[in-house]
C-alpha cells in the first residue's frame, strides 16, 4: 500500500484539470487544446497499484490489528474509485463557451459594432473564435483589453467610450458627430475654430451659402479671405496694397477720400521736398543703363484732384482710368503739395499746406506729377514709369503705338523695383555698393535702406500687378517687351523700337 501512495503522490502533481486562453484560465480547456494528464506508462503503474490496494482490502477485512492505523479503507476506496474514473476519461466533456452580448451606446457618429448575440463555439475550436470575459479587443486609446460593455469600432480601431478623444482639446467625444483632419477625430467645435475659414475683415467664421458649402472671397496675392459681403457693404481697401480694412484697425483716410492702411503709412510719400530723394535715386538708375536724362524736369507731388485736372489740359499720352502719375508737356498751372500733412482725429489727414506751380515749355517735356500719399516702392515705380516716357519723348521716339510705349515704360519701372528689392533685401549688397564707386551698371544702393518684410512683399506685389495687368497696352505690353529685354539687352530693344516702332522677337 506504501508504494501505492508514492504512485499517486507523483503523478497527481503533474494533472492539468484547467485550460487557459492568453494567459486567463477557462474551465474545460487549455491553450494547447486538450491534452491528456497522464501518459501510457502511468496508466499502466496505476492498474498495479489499484489492483494491489483491491488485494490487500479482501486479506485485510476482519483483521482491525493489520489495517494501517494511518490508512482508512474507506477513503481508499473513494480515491482509487476517483482515480480509475480519472483514468477512463480520455478528455475532459466538451463545453459549449458562449460569448456575452456586449451592449453598445445609443448612437455615434461613426460605426458603432455590436458583436452578435448568443454565439456558441464549441470548446475544442481554435480558441482565437473564443472571446474570453477578459476581452480580446484592445482598445487604441489606453492600449488595454475591451472587457464587457460599451465600446467604440472606428477608424479601423476599437475604443473605450472614454479613450475616444479630441486631437485638439484631449477630451472624450462624445456627440453624434466628429470631424477628422490628418487622420486624427476632433469634436465639431474644436475643428471648426482650428479649419474652419475666418474672415480676415470682420474675424467670424465665414459663413456657408444655400449649397452648404463655405464660399469667400481672396485676394489673389495677399490672399486675404473676407466674406462675399464686404464687397458690398463699403468696407473700404487700402488705396496702396488693396486690402480690405480689418474692423479692429483703422486705416488713414487721406484728404481726397482714399484709405491708407498702416504699413504702407509708414513709407508713404506725402510732399514735394520728400519726393526729390527718391528722385534723384531714380536719375541714378537711369544713369546706370546709359539712359542719362539731360534737362532737369520738374516732380511735383499733387493729390487727385490736381492729377485729373491737369490730365484734362494735356493733349498728349496714354494714361489709365485712375492715373496716378503723368508726363506733362504742356505748360499749366499745377498745385502741389508744399509740406508733409499730419493724422487728425479719426485717423485723418489735417494741415495739408498746397501752393501754386507754373509749368514752362522749355523742351518736349514741362513736369512729372505724382499722386501723393503712396509708398516708397509705388511712387518709385510709378516714377520710373514716367521717366521712361520723359526719356522716350526727349530722345526722338516718335508715333509709338500705345503698346509699345507703355509697355516699355512699364519694363523700366518693373526694373527698378526689382534692383530696389534686390539691394535692401541684404546689407552687404548696399555696403558694395557704396564701396564701389567706379561705373557701375545699376543705381547705387547707399542711399536705400534695408527693407523690411512688408515692403518686399509690397514690392513682389507692385511687380505681381505689372505681370498681371489684363489690359492690352499696359499688360499685353510689357509681356511683349521684358522678354525682348531680357533677350537681347535693353540699349538693343530700344534701337530696334526706334528703328521699327515694335519690339525684337
Amino acid at each position: 500500500m506504501s508504494w501505492f501512495k508514492e504512485i499517486f503522490k507523483g503523478s497527481v502533481n503533474r494533472r492539468v484539470s484547467r485550460g487557459h486562453y492568453d494567459g486567463d484560465w477557462h474551465e474545460g480547456h487549455s491553450s494547447d487544446h486538450i491534452r491528456d494528464t497522464y501518459d501510457d506508462s502511468d496508466n499502466e503503474d496505476m492498474d498495479r497499484a489499484i489492483a494491489l490496494s483491491l488485494a490487500e482490502e479482501d486479506q485485510s477485512k476482519g483483521k482491525v490489528a493489520a489495517i494501517d492505523t494511518d490508512y482508512n479503507l474507506e477513503e481508499d476506496e473513494q480515491l482509487a474509485r476517483a482515480l480509475q474514473e480519472s483514468l477512463n476519461a480520455e478528455s475532459p466533456p466538451r463545453q459549449n463557451v458562449r460569448i456575452e452580448d456586449v451592449p453598445v451606446p445609443p448612437r455615434w457618429d461613426v460605426p458603432v459594432e455590436r458583436v452578435p448575440p448568443r454565439q456558441y463555439v464549441p470548446a475544442n475550436e481554435p480558441p482565437t473564435l473564443v472571446y474570453p470575459q477578459s476581452g480580446s479587443r484592445i482598445c487604441a486609446g489606453c492600449h488595454n483589453p475591451i472587457g464587457h460593455g460599451r465600446f467604440l469600432s472606428c477608424m479601423g480601431s476599437v475604443w473605450h467610450p472614454q479613450c475616444f478623444r479630441c486631437f485638439a482639446c484631449n477630451k472624450p467625444i462624445s456627440e453624434y458627430e466628429f470631424a477628422m483632419h490628418d487622420a486624427q477625430p476632433y469634436h465639431k467645435s474644436c475643428y471648426k475654430e482650428f479649419f474652419h475659414p475666418k474672415c480676415d475683415v470682420c474675424n467670424n467664421f465665414i459663413p456657408t451659402n444655400t449649397d452648404g458649402h463655405i464660399e469667400y472671397r481672396a485676394h489673389p496675392f495677399w490672399m486675404q479671405k473676407y466674406c462675399p459681403s464686404h464687397e458690398d457693404d463699403g468696407t473700404p481697401r487700402c488705396c496702396s496694397c488693396e486690402r480690405m480694412e480689418p474692423r479692429e484697425i483703422k486705416y488713414i483716410t487721406l484728404d481726397d477720400g482714399r484709405k491708407l492702411c498702416l504699413e504702407c503709412l509708414t513709407s508713404s510719400v506725402m510732399d514735394t521736398p520728400e519726393c526729390q530723394h527718391l528722385y534723384m535715386d531714380i536719375q541714378e538708375f537711369f544713369e546706370g543703363l546709359n539712359m542719362k536724362v539731360e534737362q532737369q524736369i520738374p516732380l511735383l507731388l499733387v493729390e487727385r484732384q490736381a492729377l485729373n485736372e491737369a490730365l484734362e489740359a494735356e493733349k498728349n499720352g496714354h494714361h489709365l482710368p485712375e492715373t496716378r502719375g503723368l508726363c506733362l508737356s504742356e505748360e499749366q498751372i499745377v498745385r502741389t503739395i508744399l509740406k508733409r500733412p499730419k493724422i487728425g482725429p479719426g485717423n485723418r489727414i489735417i494741415d495739408m499746406i498746397i501752393g501754386p506751380y507754373k509749368l514752362s515749355r522749355l523742351c518736349e517735356v514741362t513736369a512729372i506729377l505724382i499722386l501723393y500719399g503712396l509708398p516708397r516702392l509705388q511712387t518709385g515705380s510709378i516714377l520710373a514709369h514716367e521717366m521712361m516716357h520723359a526719356y522716350l519723348r526727349l530722345k526722338g521716339f516718335r508715333n509709338l503705338s500705345i503698346e509699345v510705349e507703355e509697355g516699355i515704360c512699364q519694363v523700366l519701372a518693373y526694373l527698378w523695383l526689382e534692383s530696389e528689392i534686390i539691394a535692401g533685401s541684404s546689407s552687404t549688397v548696399a555696403s558694395s555698393s557704396e564701396a564701389s564707386s567706379s561705373s557701375s551698371s545699376g543705381p547705387t544702393s547707399s542711399k536705400k535702406g534695408a527693407k523690411t518684410e512688408f515692403e518686399k512683399k509690397l514690392g513682389a506685389f507692385i511687380k505681381h500687378q505689372i505681370e498681371t495687368d489684363s489690359s492690352e497696352a499696359y499688360g499685353g505690353g510689357f509681356r511683349a517687351g521684358y522678354p525682348a529685354v531680357e533677350r537681347y539687352g535693353l540699349k538693343r530693344t530700344l534701337d530696334h523700337i526706334k528703328l521699327t516702332g515694335t519690339f525684337p522677337y
